[in-house]
């Protein structure tokens, strides 16, 4: 079904490209992917129909990461970052908020400098819960992969056929700008179809949507691990960098990964 999925609660550490040393911790389900998407990058594979698998409950997050950090502390080993990501989209978890503030209460006994981080593709802002939750921790760093519901269901395939980008884009401005947009730029062809947000109009509706939403920083990457589909192509730094100069002439914060 899928090129990878991860086998337990806790990721590494690993070094992150855009968060530097980073424990991972993985809330979904350890035998299948769950999410609202099914993005033709993903590393995940595959999105089965429902949830088919079972969450790790509260105790075992919360017992698995207070281990880890125990153990990182006596070993007198650093991170920066503890992330949510995992198998799919992480607010998806039913128990999403209060893993949260159990995770930030032992960030704060073990390691209180480090960063708490959530990986999501914004489908959930809906939510209240999910809202809160995202409002407590360090960085909320959400997705926007295209300027267009068209292209955007080309990348990022969204299960729910009422997916609409420019309600998401409504919905991150309740963070003010306090949030990191991350973006993913590719290209490829797929069933005879060729994709690629890097062309100039759609550049352009992107940037719209970014000053829009005023995110306090862009994180911007492309392909790096095994995707599904072989036919996709990597976007070169340089042309990243091309990408995004007229936000960076503008003043937003740029953050290429390398």
């Amino acid at each position: 079904m899928g090129t990878s999925l991860y086998k337990s609660i806790i990721v590494g550490p690993i070094h992150s490209r855009r968060l530097g040393i980073s424990l991972g911790i993985n809330i979904l389900p350890q035998t299948t992917k769950v999410c609202t998407f099914e993005c033709i990058y993903c590393e995940c594979g595959d999105t089965p129909k429902g949830i088919n698998g079972t969450f790790p409950t509260l105790s075992q997050i919360t017992k698995a990461t207070q281990a880890t950090l125990e153990k990182l502390r006596e070993e007198n080993k650093k991170i920066d970052s503890i992330t949510f990501s995992g198998n799919g989209e992480p607010t998806l978890h039913p128990q999403f908020l209060s893993i949260i503030e159990h995770t930030i209460s032992l960030r704060d006994q073990y390691f209180p400098s480090c960063k708490i981080s959530v990986l999501s593709n914004a489908t959930q802002l809906h939510n209240p819960d999910v809202i809160c939750a995202l409002k407590k921790v360090n960085n909320r760093i959400l997705k926007l992969d295209a300027g267009t519901n068209e292209l955007a269901k080309e990348i990022d395939s969204p299960q729910s056929p009422s997916y609409d980008i420019n309600r998401i884009a409504k919905q991150l401005m309740v963070f003010k700008g306090d949030f990191i947009m991350q973006t993913i730029f590719l290209r490829g062809t797929i069933n005879g179809k060729n994709i690629d947000n890097t062309r100039p109009k759609t550049i352009n509706k992107w940037i719209d949507l970014v000053k829009k939403t005023n995110p306090k920083q862009i994180m911007v990457y492309t392909i790096d691990r095994e995707t599904p589909i072989k036919t996709l192509e990597k976007v070169s730094i340089e042309e990243m960098k091309m990408i995004t100069q007229p936000l960076k002439e503008e003043g937003y914060d740029i953050l290429i990964a390398e």
